[in-house]
């Protein structure tokens, strides 16, 4: 009876744990989106304040990377749910193997991201530079904003890979299986973020000309 009592008080300490660890992602998710909905909202001020320079400003971005880079965020975000997914149903390997997936994807997100800073770097355009400072201020501020904005979303993305990394370790030395999972489970509505983040980012600087 005693050894029935305490499996059970074992079991509830667990769930809370597990509760209290998804809580605390939630809630951190939700400073996060708050730092990008004020940098939204400031987006969306100077766009009205300078509608036409941004309009000028944007149609020198290229709207064909941001899609690829949209498409990767997307197919990441399947394979980490995906990741989960085969980690519930008892399934290491295959967890394991979408998990290492998603990094890939990520990887390839920051390779185009370069490859997209690189030529506007190599053309002059970036904060502070001579190009830069003969443009109208609209665009000047548009500039501002997409290399601050997009540089933050690229920082998140570099530690959702650090993330990814812990997540693979500890599933490699069973911290993370089927019966103990919450950390996978974290690791990925991070990674949803990172994604929801940019589908944001992708409309506001390259399609909304």
């Amino acid at each position: 009876m005693s050894q029935t009592t305490s499996n059970a008080a074992d079991h509830v300490h667990k769930h809370r744990d597990d509760f209290g660890a998804k809580m605390g992602m939630w809630l951190f998710l939700f400073t996060e989106l708050i730092l990008f909905g004020g940098l939204f909202i400031v987006y969306m001020v100077y766009r009205i304040q300078y509608s036409t320079q941004f309009h000028i400003a944007a149609k020198e971005l290229s709207i064909s990377m941001g899609a690829l880079n949209t498409a990767i965020l997307l197919t990441s975000s399947l394979t980490m749910v995906l990741s989960v997914a085969a980690m519930q149903k008892r399934n290491k390997m295959l967890s394991v193997i979408f998990l290492v997936a998603t990094k890939v994807f990520a990887l390839g997100f920051m390779v185009v991201k370069a490859f997209e800073w690189g030529g506007k770097i190599g053309h002059g355009i970036y904060p502070g530079s001579k190009e830069l400072a003969n443009k109208e201020n609209g665009e000047i501020i548009f500039y501002g904003l997409y290399y601050a904005m997009t540089g933050l979303h690229g920082l998140h993305v570099i530690i959702g890979v650090v993330i990814l990394i812990f997540m693979l370790v500890f599933t490699l030395r069973n911290s993370i299986n089927p019966d103990n999972y919450v950390k996978l489970e974290n690791g990925g509505l991070y990674w949803h973020l990172v994604d929801l983040i940019w589908i944001f980012l992708f409309p506001l600087f390259y399609l909304l000309h």
